[in-house]
């Protein structure tokens, strides 16, 4: 028995005999260093442990097998990423390589008079080829120069003139103008190709033949001179109104400047140089002036780049100071610092992708860059027409405020969170296109899977969620309004109705806010089973350990119910009399005669005492001296409230004649008599004190004594009750007998 025998025999024994139990005990005297080999033979021999042990080991080196693969796949993928950045360098450097080596060659073949081409070389056949093409680009040209100097000038300054007067929608009346603008530059460049088209079939080569030179030219001049229109959309250097980009002319002058020099040298060196070369000199040529085109224009970009890096970074920054919301601040300012290192990087992206696959590359690269182009246009038109259009107070009728006061005031307040929201949106929708454009994403594909629709759907769930809690709380809180509104409806609303709808906007606001909150979570997939379960345990340990804040909540309510009070009322709360200013479910607020304002939590409300219910009255007790006759007192008393009656003041408060209850008292040194006067609730007091006026003037002249506290002092005497006379002296002096 090897070595590797005798230490796997041991091991197959402890992994078998461990999990199934099957261990014989050890015989006495046996060490624990050396085990049983008897018992691993027995256990070999049962059937049904031999099976179980080959299985275990079959498990086993399935998840090592399993374990190994996960580990190379792991140590692949992370080493994929490296492997292809590398080839991918090695394949540009080697291709740059390879067309400069054949450049090279190629150069020194024509110094020797030799061309590795197809067809030998001919330099009569070239200049012929070239004064022909020069024919057709002057004709071209002349045509295209003739009918921008005839057409152009006139209808741009009238429609400049039309896009700078303004209205009410800028934006649209510029896209406009811009749109008529384009269109006659596309009709000029139309009439400029076909101009160039007859005269390269009928006055150049043979007659009703093209030749391949003018065809190159004359498509090459046709995408050349589009691409310029679309430039010009942007960049308008002389018409200030039929440029969409917001810059000033110096600006759009040295960018469109730049551009078209850049899109000139692109388009007709490889339209037209490349291809000619091609045919008239030799392949690798051709090949090695595009790679020198690319890199030339990408070096120009460059150039242009670093030497405006700073100075469009200030005008971005200005733009950035300039804009009202704090995201565009932020965005414009990241951009601000970022500009260069994006264009740069846009720039390498084309020149590595025009030298890996330079038949592919360069049209996948112009059409993705004109649609970028347009999708960001599109954007921020939307953006400025949003801004112009919702952006702008609302404002309502007269009539429509003057029966809602405060809805112009809440609809404005909705317009910068929905502007923000909308322009977030157009925003998203850019930045999801451009990567569509770079075939970074496919949204159609996305759109039509089945995680893509379940997601769209839910957005667009939510959104009509949002939306349609907006609009019922704007009708709702408008219908409100309208009612508490004393100039519409049945006029001035009771303080019932106005305590109870205020209550009821409160209430609804809240729940409003707590259905849709539930209603977008369940919409974007969110089990709100949880939440509501949380919510009930929540507000049973809140309605335990907040009796009293419950028990101020049900007392409210039947308050409430019962019409106890409401806002405006003077009452008694808890010894205090004041003026309901505030209800609340939970509270009261009161301010008192002397302006101090109280807080009483309904649960320590026990008696409500409500001077403001249906009617209320005047009661009057007024005291005369008992020499005066009470039944001229009583008249005089009915005088004075007739004439309080009659006061044009006080007239609509008093609801009944006087109300003489009589003699109530023989007070000590006075009779006093009460009356009652019926008023209109909350104004006993005013007309109480007008009656008190009143009376008191009346009693003067008739000449009544009001009485005020006396004494009389009675001296001893005889028993007939005569009593000394009482001498009175003044201070120092005496008066003698």
């Amino acid at each position: 028995m090897n070595l590797t025998t005798k230490i796997l025999l041991p091991l197959i024994w402890l992994l078998c005999a461990i999990p199934a139990g099957l261990v014989q005990a050890q015989q006495a005297g046996q060490t624990k260093d050396n085990p049983s080999y008897a018992a691993l033979a027995d256990l070999l021999e049962n059937e049904q442990s031999r099976e179980k042990l080959i299985n275990e080991l079959r498990t086993m080196a399935d998840e090592t097998a399993t374990q190994a693969e996960t580990v190379a796949e792991e140590a692949s993928a992370a080493s994929s990423s490296s492997r292809e950045l590398a080839q991918t360098t090695r394949a540009i450097a080697e291709g740059i390589g390879e067309q400069f080596t054949a450049l090279a060659e190629v150069v020194n073949g024509l110094v020797d008079g030799q061309v590795a081409s197809d067809e030998q070389f001919s330099l009569a056949g070239l200049m012929e080829a070239t004064l022909n093409l020069s024919l057709v680009i002057v004709a071209t040209l002349l045509v295209f120069m003739l009918m921008r100097r005839l057409i152009g000038p006139l209808l741009y300054a009238k429609l400049d003139t039309w896009a700078l007067q303004g209205g009410n929608t800028p934006v649209i009346r510029r896209v406009i103008c811009v749109a008529l603008a384009a269109a006659v530059d596309v009709l000029i460049v139309g009439l400029a190709y076909v101009g160039g088209n007859l005269v390269a079939t009928f006055l150049v080569g043979e007659a009703g033949e093209q030749t391949t030179q003018a065809s190159l030219f004359l498509n090459a001049f046709m995408v050349i001179e589009l691409l310029k229109v679309g430039l010009r959309m942007l960049f308008s250097r002389r018409y200030d109104g039929l440029r969409l980009l917001p810059i000033n002319a110096s600006e759009a002058a040295y960018w469109n400047r730049h551009m078209a020099l850049l899109i000139g040298l692109l388009g007709y060196g490889v339209m037209v140089a490349e291809p000619l070369i091609s045919i008239h000199i030799s392949a690798a040529l051709s090949q090695g002036i595009n790679t020198l085109l690319m890199l030339a224009a990408f070096m120009y970009a460059a150039i242009i780049i670093l030497k405006n890096r700073r100075r469009l970074a200030g005008i971005i920054r200005t733009k950035a100071e300039q804009s009202p919301m704090a995201t565009s601040k932020i965005s414009l300012h990241l951009l601000a610092r970022t500009w260069h290192v994006l264009a740069l990087g846009y720039f390498a992206v084309v020149l590595v992708l025009v030298l890996l696959s330079p038949a592919n590359a360069l049209p996948f690269v112009l059409f993705a860059t004109l649609k970028t182009l347009g999708i960001i246009v599109v954007g921020l038109l939307l953006s400025t027409l949003l801004g112009q259009t919702i952006g702008r107070r609302i404002q309502l009728s007269p009539e429509l405020r003057r029966k809602m006061p405060l809805l112009e005031a809440r609809l404005n307040s909705y317009v910068p969170n929905a502007l923000r929201f909308l322009r977030f949106l157009v925003l998203a929708a850019v930045i999801l296109l451009s990567f569509n454009a770079w075939h970074v994403l496919d949204l159609a594909t996305w759109y039509a899977s089945e995680a893509g629709g379940v997601l769209m759907g839910r957005i667009i769930a939510v959104a009509i969620v949002l939306a349609v809690a907006a609009a019922i709380w704007v009708t709702c809180a408008s219908l409100i309004e309208h009612k508490l509104n004393p100039e519409t409806g049945t006029g001035i609303p009771s303080a019932r109705t106005q305590t109870l709808l205020s209550l009821f906007r409160s209430a609804l606001a809240v729940l409003l806010v707590t259905m849709t909150v539930m209603i977008a979570l369940a919409e974007l997939g969110i089990n709100i089973g949880p939440l509501i379960a949380g919510a009930g345990v929540l507000g049973l340990a809140i309605g335990f350990g907040a009796q009293k804040l419950v028990q101020d909540v049900i007392t409210g309510i039947f308050i409430q119910i019962e019409n106890a009070m409401n806002t405006g009322d003077v009452v008694t709360l808890g010894g205090i009399t004041g003026t309901a200013e505030k209800l609340s479910i939970r509270s009261v607020g009161i301010r008192d005669l002397n302006g101090t304002y109280h807080i009483i939590p309904f649960s320590s409300v026990d008696t409500v005492s409500n001077y403001m219910r249906d009617f209320a009255y005047h009661v009057g007790e007024y005291r005369v001296s008992y020499r005066e006759n009470i039944d001229d007192a009583i008249a005089h008393l009915q005088n004075a409230f007739e004439e309080l009656a009659a006061d044009e003041a006080q007239k609509p408060y008093v609801l009944e004649a006087l109300e003489v209850a009589g003699v109530v008292a023989l007070a000590d040194s006075s009779v006093n008599i009460r009356v009652r006067i019926k008023t209109v609730p909350g104004m006993q007091w005013a007309v109480g004190r007008a009656y008190n006026r009143l009376v008191k003037m009346h009693f003067e002249q008739a000449g009544i004594e009001i009485p005020y506290p006396q004494s009389t002092v009675h001296f001893e005497g005889s028993g007939q009750g005569v009593a000394p006379a009482l001498k009175l002296e003044q201070a120092g002096e005496r008066h003698s007998g």
